[in-house]
């Protein structure tokens, strides 16, 4: 049975880096004052890179690098590269850009780099449409129904407040669209689509409450209102 490969070591990262930062004109030694690598290039003053090795990208390979960016010109991580890893995450290339840092996949085996993101500042594109939709159901709601960070228990959006607020109308007695405009200018669009399976249709124009809708509606009826 052959023997297995012993394991990898950060080590094993330095002759491919150390080679992609001499091809760009650098200067490069390893483990100068706790940087696992420094690299100059001549100039007045010299342009100074640091590089942080580590077998995978983590959190505390970001917030070494983050530390670094006040020392270097440009601040590089290097991981192990990997076909479904966190450096193939495109989150990751988004953080390193916003952050300015430079981000190398390296094949150690193979002595291969490839570059995933240039350290360089990076501000994202704005998402006006989203943007103006948290802005809208942030506006709609009516106080604040849920803790930040529930996510054992629907969300409490304004549709859904709306929806509890037909539902409460409807307790004693069947209600028709136009006598619940007042709660919501949409109700019979509502009640149509019947989101939640809280309404059904007793007869055209004529709406009613499931029991699901039932116990939903003495629920909300009963629950306050924060914030």
């Amino acid at each position: 049975m052959p023997d297995s490969l012993p394991p990898l070591l950060e080590t094993a990262l330095y002759p491919a880096v150390k080679r992609f930062l001499e091809e760009r004109g650098f200067a490069v030694k390893g483990e100068v004052r706790g940087c696992d690598v420094v690299a100059t290039r001549a100039g007045e003053p010299p342009l100074l890179v640091i590089t942080e090795l580590k077998l995978s990208f983590t959190l505390e390979l970001v917030l070494q690098a983050v530390d670094r960016l006040r020392l270097a010109d440009e601040v590089w991580l290097a991981v192990v590269s990997s076909r479904r890893g966190r450096d193939r995450d495109g989150r990751v290339l988004k953080l390193c850009r916003l952050l300015g840092l430079g981000l190398l996949a390296v094949e150690p085996r193979h002595q291969r780099v490839e570059v995933l993101a240039e350290p360089m500042a990076y501000k994202p594109r704005p998402n006006l449409p989203e943007r103006r939709r948290i802005v809208k159901e942030f506006g709609n709601r009516r106080g604040d129904p849920v803790a930040g960070g529930s996510t054992r228990q629907p969300i409490m959006t304004a549709y859904r407040q709306r929806a509890l607020d037909l539902a409460v109308a409807m307790l004693d007695a069947p209600q028709r669209p136009r006598d619940l405009k007042p709660l919501a200018e949409d109700a019979g669009t509502m009640l149509l689509r019947n989101v939640h399976g809280w309404f059904e249709r007793v007869q055209p124009g004529l709406y009613s409450l499931t029991e699901p809708g039932r116990q939903a509606a003495l629920a909300w009826r009963e629950a306050p209102i924060t914030g």
